[in-house]
């Protein structure tokens, strides 16, 4: 458990000094944020200040993870080093954050909202989506454990949910499919989250949290090499280096909040945003709790749906609104609510969400024995 620590506390100190680093080198090369004309009013002040933040909390999760790894390993000789889940979860983490990097890049070299074409986002997160999915399916481990199940899950695998149809060719496509939506569902999530300063940050160290706790339960909890009949245990294959990448993701993510606090001296970008959402959808299926991540995430939920809400409505009646702008947020800004408030109300019912989840997680354990 001490790798936990040490993992969070090497993540929180890199991004914490890192990001007015990366401050410094991005207003020496004039890369500031290109705000939208339609947005509220109060947003244009923001204009130019430094994007793309997201990459010192990649930066400080990958090191992070890896320094952990190389100290346990000084320590203990026989440490066997990362595990297959670990990394399948930091190349979509990354994967992610390189397609929003690229995209931030071309909006600020440009100075205009527009990046990459969509059908150039999508095919990049296509990319990186299948290859996660794909890896996460190897890898077994000595009690044929894989990082991924072709299983849907809820807070464990449900066996009449099973897309594998025994184990076919048919399943793993499935398997496929079925992750990539739960990543663009989480990526894009975040993405529409993170428009006020500090919200997205805020809300996903609530959800990686969560992620951490659950991983050192499962641990505890976990399934023997030989399966018991009747035994109420967990079959996720590394639930402690994945409590160990999500204890490094808070740390990284506090560390960031430092600057991107109201009033941010940084944003998080696309780079950010979509590493961030690739990290949740990762933890979701690697730690076999897909449905659950509804209700984890339930603050990114509820904007998405502000979102479809608003278009599905504007489309339906011919021009009309039901909120005065999406996503959520905007609309309580536009009611007069300072950015401040906002934030804060909407954490409060990100930490609510998270609360309910656990709720839920741990009632399905006591209920199962």
């Amino acid at each position: 458990m001490i790798a936990l620590l040490i993992g969070a506390a090497v993540s929180l100190v890199l991004a914490l000094v890192g990001t007015p680093l990366f401050i410094k080198l991005l207003v020496r090369r004039g890369y500031g944020q290109f705000i939208r004309d339609d947005g509220p009013t109060s947003h244009h002040t923001k204009r130019g200040t430094p994007t793309m933040g997201g990459a010192v909390i990649v930066a400080s999760v990958v090191a992070s993870y890896l320094l952990t790894h190389l100290v346990e390993w000084l320590i203990n000789q026989d440490h066997s080093g990362p595990t297959a889940s670990g990394l399948v979860l930091l190349l979509l983490m990354a994967g992610m954050g390189l397609v929003g990097f690229l995209d931030d890049y071309l909006k600020i070299s440009k100075q205009q909202s527009l990046g990459l074409r969509a059908w150039q986002k999508i095919l990049g997160q296509g990319i990186v989506g299948v290859a996660f999915a794909v890896l996460a399916l190897n890898f077994p481990d000595s009690a044929g454990r894989t990082p991924a199940s072709t299983n849907i899950s809820l807070v464990r695998d449900i066996p009449w949910l099973d897309l594998a149809f025994g184990g076919t060719v048919l399943g793993v496509i499935l398997f496929v499919i079925w992750s990539n939506l739960i990543v663009t569902a989480a990526t894009n999530g975040v993405n529409l989250t993170d428009g006020l300063d500090g919200l997205a940050a805020g809300a996903a160290v609530m959800v990686f949290a969560a992620y951490m706790l659950m991983g050192i339960w499962q641990f505890n909890q976990a399934c023997g090499s030989v399966k018991v009949p009747g035994e109420v245990c967990y079959e996720v294959r590394d639930p402690l280096d994945l409590a160990l990448l999500a204890g490094a993701l808070m740390g990284a993510l506090v560390g960031f909040l430092w600057w991107n606090t109201s009033p941010a001296k940084i944003f998080m970008g696309d780079t950010g945003s979509l590493a961030i959402g690739g990290a949740i959808a990762g933890f979701a299926i690697l730690s076999r709790t897909q449905l659950l991540l509804v209700v984890l995430a339930g603050l990114f939920v509820l904007i998405t749906l502000s979102v479809i809400i608003q278009v599905a409505f504007f489309k339906l009646s011919g021009g009309k609104r039901v909120f005065k702008m999406a996503p959520l947020q905007h609309h309580f800004e536009l009611k007069g609510w300072a950015e401040v408030t906002v934030v804060v109300r909407f954490w409060i019912i990100a930490g609510l969400c998270v609360a309910a989840g656990l709720g839920m997680f741990y009632a399905e354990w006591v209920v199962g024995l």
